[in-house]
């Protein structure tokens, strides 16, 4: 069986700066892959070079047997972290998880009945139907978190990618997440996932990897939480500060949202 995504001794630079440095592993159809490390350690900077939204500087990488910038429109989606979207556009909850058909949509096609159907199951299965019309700015974190999401699975992509879906959100919510998630991948659909949390990873993933700009551990989920990988770098970081550079800050570093000097 081919992989979904393929990556063998992946290298990302933002001019001097590595933020992966050899990573290598392989992610399979139906299977959910947890990705924990501290700040820096290069979890969101992964997942965008997987979308294809950051290019990678050496190694191979291959998403759906292509390079990523060249797989089909709508076949990945990536869900950023919360912090890093502008919740001051005038839209509603309807209107953003529409967006996820516009990949989908040929230039010449209006949305059509089966798009307004895949939006309507996307806000079903996030359990947000009946607040369709309501503006986006006035949901909680946790409703938010729980749109954009939908939004990815309007699109009817073959793999999903998710940024620390559940920071700031309600037990509540993260339960409706897993349950999303966990659905998703029964049903074949691939899924990587940033997190911190280590206390729920079992019931979240199939496989779990520790990530500090290469991949340090990578199995069974309680077998690579139980090892003290991801502790050993939560203690480093604790001790010497959560970025580790050799280098003075220049211009390259507001590329990368998880540098923070």
């Amino acid at each position: 069986m081919t992989p979904v995504v393929h990556a063998r001794d992946l290298v990302v630079r933002y001019d001097d700066f590595v933020a992966l440095d050899g990573a290598t592993f392989d992610l399979n159809a139906g299977e959910a892959l947890g990705v924990v490390g501290p700040n820096g350690s290069g979890k969101s900077t992964l997942l965008k070079t997987i979308a294809g939204l950051v290019a990678r500087s050496s190694g191979e990488l291959r998403v759906l047997g292509s390079e990523p910038r060249r797989v089909a429109m709508g076949s990945i989606a990536y869900v950023p972290q919360v912090e890093s979207v502008d919740w001051s556009f005038p839209a509603t909850v309807w209107d953003v998880v529409a967006m996820g058909r516009f990949p989908r949509l040929q230039f010449w096609h209006r949305f059509a009945a089966a798009d307004r159907a895949a939006t309507a199951r996307a806000l079903e299965a996030v359990k947000m139907r009946g607040l369709e019309h309501r503006p986006i700015t006035e949901l909680s974190g946790g409703q938010q978190q729980r749109v954009f999401v939908a939004r990815a699975l309007a699109q009817e992509p073959q793999l999903l990618l998710l940024d620390e879906p559940t920071t700031g959100v309600d037990a509540t919510t993260e339960r409706a997440l897993r349950d999303v998630v966990r659905n998703l991948v029964r049903g074949g659909l691939p899924v990587i996932m940033a997190t911190h949390d280590l206390d729920t990873v079992e019931s979240w993933f199939d496989r779990l990897m520790v990530l500090d700009r290469r991949v340090l551990a990578i199995g069974n989920p309680r077998d690579v939480a139980d090892s003290g990988a991801y502790a050993s770098i939560r203690e480093h970081t604790h001790t010497h500060g959560h970025l580790r550079i050799d280098h003075a800050p220049h211009e390259a570093h507001a590329l990368h949202p998880e540098i923070h000097p």
